[in-house]
């Protein structure tokens, strides 16, 4: 954010002018001194005629001036604004939101701005005095905008439709910060392409309302992602129509999905549905009992399905197949973490039926941690002919063992905790790909347990980068571009701990710290205080 270092007169400075000025006037009988009354070089000096006296000369106006503007106080902050002097803009009865030609498809971002400045939304028509006018146009990077203030207009342009509509959120920001967006030109885009939320739905129901107050705060935010993790021990979620035995009797209708999904296109929000696999399958255990792993000693571990089971596989791929149908985004989660059998001090000991069933499959060096790994890849391959893009959490990549990881997951890294934990330059050195869910700033588990505590939104803003994936010392510089974002994530283990309404309460501030931090990982320019105050005010 740019500040200015000089601005114009204004105040007591301005009304000193008039006064000089105006008396100057008198004392001279109503002739202006200044710059503009002196005679021109060589000119000659004649005399006025005695007969005649002098045409009397109005006193001068000053002419209005504006100091230099400063950035819009948004969140998170814009990157780059080229100060202007100006009165800058204001909503008025007078102005509206139009639309610029071949650019309709800005309708919806249309249609939301000028409700929420009350002004009219007059569609494609050219731009008058007092208008916003929205634009699809040039050749910057994916959800950057421009956004110009001038002749008592604003005008929003970018090469996409997110891209317009964040330089709508920073208007409407602008102006319910100070009332106004002030004269220059905003130049904005987003550090990391991968912005968001992640909330646990399966342990805790959240109603779809809740969940939509959560993309229209996220929208606001310029947050793009939110994962739903609607599958666990505790609850399956999402109303299914290949195994609606597996559902709970709390969950959203596909007819809420569905209206979900709609307000998130809406807002620029891509949802990542996640069914977490071959662990954390507890619902559909329950309704399936037949699917548990047992040890040597017929020890049943919560959630962990028998992945040498067909069966196994065949359930988790009906499901797979039927919401890829009905969530449309980019992006699908694989799961893959805390799989119980690699848990084991000595899995093949420990799980002897699926050490054999690893030696059958692939050879003699077969081990557990193989098996997994091919459960997972065979679950990609299920969801990979829809084309999104696969994610699986860091502890379900394994090293040393006959079969590896596909190569186009992408690393969703959340812990060093795990046994065998691997650091994450483990993963970036071998060109993988990786989203930060740091468990150490980035977790909110209800209730606290297993030393967890809830993350604040100070420490985010004033401790951590993109690059801190794992604890709080950051990776390497050079791994930066392997790190497409991060996603704070709620987890409700002791689900009754919060309300709903705690659990929004208590993500608001962490959510605008990660904001801001996705937008812009450099050092933030506002104090924590003041960046507090801001995102208060303007939420």
């Amino acid at each position: 954010m740019r500040y200015s270092i000089r601005g114009a007169r204004r105040g007591p400075a301005l009304l000193a002018t008039s006064v000089a000025l105006a008396t100057a006037a008198a004392c001279s009988g109503g002739s202006a001194t200044g710059p503009s009354a002196a005679p021109s070089p060589g000119s000659a000096t004649t005399a006025a005629p005695t007969s005649a006296p002098p045409s009397p000369t109005p006193t001068p106006t000053p002419t209005r001036t504006y100091p230099l503007s400063s950035a819009p106080l948004t969140v998170p902050a814009v990157r780059a604004h080229e100060a202007a002097r100006g009165p800058g803009w204001k909503p008025a009865p007078t102005g509206g939101v139009v639309i610029a030609a071949n650019s309709g498809g800005l309708a919806d971002e249309g249609k939301l701005i000028a409700g929420e400045l009350g002004v009219p939304y007059r569609g494609a028509v050219a731009a008058g005095p007092g208008d916003v006018e929205l634009a699809l146009g040039g050749t910057g990077a994916p959800e950057s905008y421009t956004l110009a203030v001038r002749d008592g207009r604003v005008r929003i342009s970018g090469p996409d439709e997110a891209g317009v509509f964040y330089g709508t959120r920073t208007l409407k920001q602008s102006v319910k910060a100070t009332g106004a967006m002030p004269e220059g030109t905003v130049n904005d885009r987003p550090a990391k392409p991968q912005r968001g939320l992640n909330v646990d739905t399966a342990r805790k129901h959240f109603t779809a309302g809740w969940i939509e107050d959560r993309i229209r705060e996220m929208g606001d935010l310029k947050l793009n992602q939110l994962g739903l993790h609607f599958s666990d021990d505790q609850g399956f979620r999402i109303e299914s129509d290949s195994h609606p035995e597996v559902v709970s009797a709390q969950h959203l209708t596909k007819a809420e999905v569905r209206r979900i999904l709609a307000l998130a296109a809406e807002r620029h929000v891509t949802v990542v549905p996640e069914i977490d696999s071959p662990g954390h399958l507890g619902a559909v255990i329950a309704a399936h009992p037949d699917l548990q792993l047992r040890s040597a000693t017929g020890r049943a571990p919560r959630g962990a399905v028998d992945i040498a089971d067909p069966d196994a596989a065949k359930i988790v791929d009906d499901l797979l197949r039927e919401y890829a149908q009905l969530f449309p985004g980019a992006y699908w989660h694989l799961g893959a973490d805390e799989y119980v059998a690699l848990m084991a001090k000595d899995p093949e000991a420990t799980y002897p039926e699926l050490a054999r069933a690893a030696k059958a499959k692939y050879g003699p060096s077969g081990r557990v941690q193989d098996l997994a790994t091919g459960w997972l890849n065979d679950r990609a391959a299920v969801v990979r002919p829809t084309g999104k893009t696969l994610k699986a959490w860091n502890d379900g990549f394994f090293t040393g063992g006959v079969v590896d990881a596909a190569k186009d997951l992408e690393v969703e890294y959340w812990t060093g905790k795990e046994i065998g934990a691997r650091q994450p330059v483990s993963y970036l050195s071998q060109g993988r790909k990786m989203v930060n869910l740091n468990d150490e700033y980035l977790y909110y588990v209800l209730g606290e347990p297993n030393d967890f505590a809830y993350p604040t939104g100070r420490r985010i803003y004033e401790q951590w980068t993109p690059l801190v994936v794992r604890g709080t010392s950051p990776v390497p510089a050079k791994y930066d571009a392997q790190i497409l974002g991060a996603r704070f994530a709620v987890w409700c283990d002791l689900a009754n701990s919060q309300t709903p309404a705690q659990v929004a309460a208590g993500i608001r501030l962490p959510l605008a710290a990660l904001s801001q931090k996705l937008w812009n990982p450099a050092k933030p320019t506002a104090s924590w205080d003041r960046f507090r105050a801001l995102a208060e005010k303007v939420r």
